[in-house]
């Protein structure tokens, strides 16, 4: 049984915020060259006004809305409905632990037949939502389905503006996050010009506390809480490189044999991805793929960042037709692991 990736969908809140304005709008001013040391300009900023307000639920609704259009499939023909958000929001202050979300969101599209369940696995939730289905269609559980995530995570960078006040403060990782939502549609017609080859995730204990999202303990919202210096450690990149390394001694594979044309990390800071490449270099001895990003304009997605960038250079016809592109997540948790996929149906 091979998979593919037969559709993708996304959507951006219209309203961009800068990183300047964020600097400039902390309750204690200070002088922070936060786009040095992110690479990060601008984010995107979900609607606020009552009469279109973007939650994570309308945001992951367009993007499913937007995937089906590019897809040969309608929402009838869906099998199971797979929703990964962080967050879920469906109004302001209003966050939705049941029914499930993946229920509401089938509902919304009109996906009444398909089953529908949530997961969670932090910044990793679509590629943990991808490797499930995957595993559901070869073992012959559905057919097809669609994962997909919104995630209305700015205000956690409101709480940081709010909130910050020291030097070095844990909640300086917020003020890098954007609201987006993205959605896949996976289905069990792979070839070889269209065919995820292989999914693996792995999840350590170690550093679990290194990066939270809470309620604040000092204000009214919720809040991240970051230890930066742990989790852009050298010993935290080496775990997901020597797993890597035996994946490959596993199942007969090399760097070069694979012969990715891209890979994708996830965008959480541009000179940490520098870092992470060096380092990879070093580990498998030969030079890495070109580098696809949108952190810039669009800061650091949370769960939707890989496909976001996918769908970004897609729409711009920068990833040619049969390019084999492979997906590197960085989550709380802590979460590594890599996803490879031959694409040429894929458009945006």
């Amino acid at each position: 049984m091979r998979t593919r990736f037969e559709s993708l969908g996304a959507y951006t809140p219209s309203t961009v915020r800068s990183t300047d304005e964020l600097i400039a709008g902390l309750a204690v001013p200070r002088s922070l060259d936060l786009e040095r040391i992110t690479g990060i300009k601008n984010r995107r900023v979900h609607n606020s006004d009552p009469d279109d307000y973007e939650s994570s639920f309308e945001l992951a609704v367009r993007a499913m809305q937007d995937c089906l259009e590019h897809s040969d499939y309608s929402a009838d023909d869906i099998d199971v409905v797979i929703s990964v958000s962080i967050t879920r929001f469906r109004g302001p202050d209003l966050f939705c632990y049941a029914p499930a979300f993946a229920l509401m969101l089938r509902n919304a599209i009109g996906a009444t037949r398909a089953l529908a369940f949530d997961l969670s696995n932090a910044c990793a939730g679509m590629m943990t939502g991808v490797l499930v289905l995957d595993r559901m269609i070869k073992a012959g559980v559905v057919r097809n389905g669609l994962v997909v995530s919104g995630e209305q995570i700015t205000p956690i960078s409101d709480t940081a503006m709010r909130e910050i006040s020291q030097p070095y403060d844990p909640q300086f990782a917020a003020l890098t996050v954007g609201d987006a939502a993205v959605a896949v549609v996976v289905d069990d017609r792979g070839d070889d010009n269209d065919e995820i080859h292989y999914i693996e995730l792995t999840t350590t204990a170690y550093g679990a506390e290194f990066c939270l999202g809470m309620p604040s303990d000092k204000s009214k919202g919720i809040a991240m809480y970051t230890d930066n210096r742990e989790l852009a450690s050298e010993k935290r990149y080496s775990q997901g490189l020597t797993r890597m390394s035996d994946f490959f001694a596993e199942t007969g594979r090399t760097w070069e044999s694979e012969k990715y044309d891209y890979w994708i990390h996830h965008q959480f800071s541009g000179p940490a991805i520098e870092h992470i490449s060096r380092l990879s270099e070093q580990h498998f001895g030969t030079p890495m793929p070109q580098a696809l990003n949108v952190m810039h304009e669009f800061g650091n997605t949370a769960s939707t960042s890989h496909f976001l960038v996918l769908h970004e250079h897609l729409a711009q016809q920068r990833i040619p037709r049969g390019s084999k592109v492979l997906l590197i997540p960085e989550a709380s948790g802590i979460v590594s692991g890599h996803l490879a996929a031959t694409i040429s149906r894929l458009e945006a």
